[in-house]
């Protein structure tokens, strides 16, 4: 079964532009990596569950912030691999400071027999229309997009 992932793109409008909320993925793979290596917050879920909860649960398990409202939902995206992205979008405003994502355990480095936790968000921030295309993830971008012209910018 092809893997399927859900998410939120939280976005907010200031000084009369949209903002994009995006979060950077933590462990030593994504730690030197900045143009192309940021998502909206997301992750895994089966088929028992509605894309538009897993959102929800994922949004909170990698920010500690919970998330509500009405969704505008956007048209699923494939990333490399073939993992299919269900997309909510939410206008709030959330304050970076305080953010508390999940933690993963790896072996690192690599070989070493030993485990290591590491966040699953390392970094989060707000960013406007073109810097936020540069930052996410490719495959990503449509995304935007599609919510810039819902909005109608």
């Amino acid at each position: 079964m092809p893997k399927q992932s859900a998410g939120i793109l939280l976005y907010r409008i200031k000084d009369s532009k949209p903002e994009f909320f995006l979060v950077h993925p933590g462990g030593p793979f994504w730690a030197k990596k900045d143009a192309g290596a940021w998502s909206i917050p997301k992750g895994e879920f089966s088929d028992d569950e509605k894309p538009v909860d897993a959102a929800i649960r994922e949004f909170s398990e990698e920010t500690g912030k919970e998330i509500g409202g009405d969704f505008i939902e956007l048209k699923p995206v494939k990333q490399k691999g073939g993992k299919t992205v269900y997309c909510f979008a939410i206008e709030k405003d959330i304050d970076t400071k305080g953010i508390r994502s999940n933690t993963f355990e790896l072996e690192w480095p690599p070989r070493s027999g030993r485990k290591q936790a590491f966040p699953e968000v390392d970094r989060t921030g707000w960013f406007d229309a073109g810097t936020a295309k540069i930052k996410i993830l490719e495959s990503q971008v449509p995304l935007i997009e599609e919510l810039l012209a819902k909005l109608k910018f």
